[in-house]
């Protein structure tokens, strides 16, 4: 079957791939030690408090001679996670169907947004690892998204998940060119900003659902980034002007210059009720990098590199240490993948990878350094990957920052 995914001593390999290359991926885990350490989104409240409870600390610095993990190892990674929780389930058209189950268990799919971001996860190691099978599988995903959901996303009242689910297309659309991608991209995120931003309240941003009770870093740093992407498929400038405009707002409403933190939300009482999280502080990174060449007048570099050096000094254990992890609940978990992602894209892009890439290497090594028998990597890097039932989302953070890291290793 095209793109069907086979398998040697429960790993998942590429059809085609040399079985021996396989063995030695396998034997990575099977022999490699172990260092074992001592050491809201939608469930936030309708008030929108500040989550407490997130962070879990620990004694782990970032380590001063890193073995860095091959890119083989980040290949390896994806793979594993794929063995546990990707599920062709059927054919599409003339093509197939897939979606990420939500744990070992196998107890459903993913939700959609968390959906969304393991498919990027895929994207990143596609970018690092091209391949025909990964390439099929981005393309199998995205049609179970299509046939889980719909072509059109308005009934989902939460305008972050039409954010991320648009990114996730249009990333995927640079890889395989399907216009049905780019479709999706653009008519999600045009319902999503005809219903979502609004002058009248703060002077601009986008809501965060459709009650109009907050807007949120969550989905404006990723709506600007969603749209520079499509300004760059498209050519429409409206999308350039689009993110231009959000994040006009976000450097006026949630970011502080003189620390670089990007707060979480704020409410329509001009209220801060979120400080930073990963994920938050990286998309507005990400934001940044995206928005450099084409406004050249405002400092995004600064900015980013800004926010880059507050998450490294105040968002670890230890400043300059390990990403502190956020454990609070089933959105928090894998928010340190997507930080990964935008953060290594920012180093590479920028050429910053003299500032941060060692900081960054440290993250990768720790997280591969606590996987279990198996090779996965959950979000907690100062304790070893335990073996049992594990959930989906919170396995994706040690794989993104594998993958990541190479965007400037290469």
């Amino acid at each position: 079957m095209k793109g069907k995914n086979n398998s040697f001593c429960g790993l998942m390999y590429p059809s085609g791939q040399n079985i021996n290359t396989t063995k030695k991926l396998f034997a990575m885990i099977a022999l490699g030690a172990l260092t074992i350490a001592i050491g809201c989104k939608k469930d936030e409240s309708a008030s929108q408090a500040p989550i407490k409870g997130v962070i879990a600390q620990s004694n782990i610095t970032a380590q001063t001679a890193v073995v860095l993990p091959a890119k083989s190892e980040a290949l390896l990674a994806m793979q594993v996670y794929n063995n546990h929780f990707y599920n062709q389930y059927g054919t599409y058209g003339t093509s197939y169907k897939a979606y990420y189950w939500k744990d070992d268990n196998h107890t459903g799919r993913m939700d959609f947004w968390t959906q969304q971001e393991s498919i990027e996860m895929l994207i990143d190691a596609y970018n690092i690892n091209p391949s025909t099978d990964l390439k099929n599988q981005i393309s199998y995903l995205y049609n179970g998204v299509r046939d889980g959901y719909g072509l059109l996303w308005s009934n989902n009242i939460y305008n972050d998940d039409v954010v991320w689910g648009s990114l996730m297309c249009i990333r995927a659309f640079k890889i395989t060119n399907d216009g049905g991608m780019l479709d999706m991209a653009k008519n999600n995120f045009n319902m999503m900003w005809n219903r979502a931003w609004d002058t009248q309240s703060l002077g601009g941003g986008l809501w965060w659902t459709t009650d109009n009770q907050t807007k949120n870093t969550c989905v404006n740093a990723p709506a600007a980034i969603c749209a520079m992407l499509l300004y760059q498929a498209t050519g429409d400038t409206t999308y350039k002007t689009k993110a231009k405009q959000i994040m006009d707002w976000m450097v006026l409403k949630l970011y502080d210059a003189s620390t670089g933190e990007v707060k979480g939300a704020i409410d329509k009482t001009g209220t801060i009720t979120q400080g930073a999280l990963s994920y938050t502080q990286g998309t507005f990174i990400g934001a940044c990098d995206l928005l450099r060449a084409d406004y050249p007048a405002v400092n995004y570099l600064k900015m980013g590199s800004k926010a880059m050096d507050y998450a490294r000094n105040s968002m670890c254990n230890t400043s300059g240490g390990i990403l502190n992890d956020e454990n609070d609940n089933g959105d928090t978990q894998g928010m340190k993948s997507i930080f990964a992602r935008w953060a290594c894209l920012f180093v590479k892009n920028t050429g910053t990878a003299g500032n941060y890439g060692a900081w960054l290497d440290a993250n990768a090594s720790q997280a591969w350094s606590i996987r279990n028998s198996q090779g996965l990597m959950w979000n907690i890097w100062s304790t070893r990957t335990p073996e049992g039932v594990l959930n989906a989302f919170e396995t994706t953070c040690g794989v993104a920052m594998m993958n990541g890291i190479y965007y400037y290793h290469q």
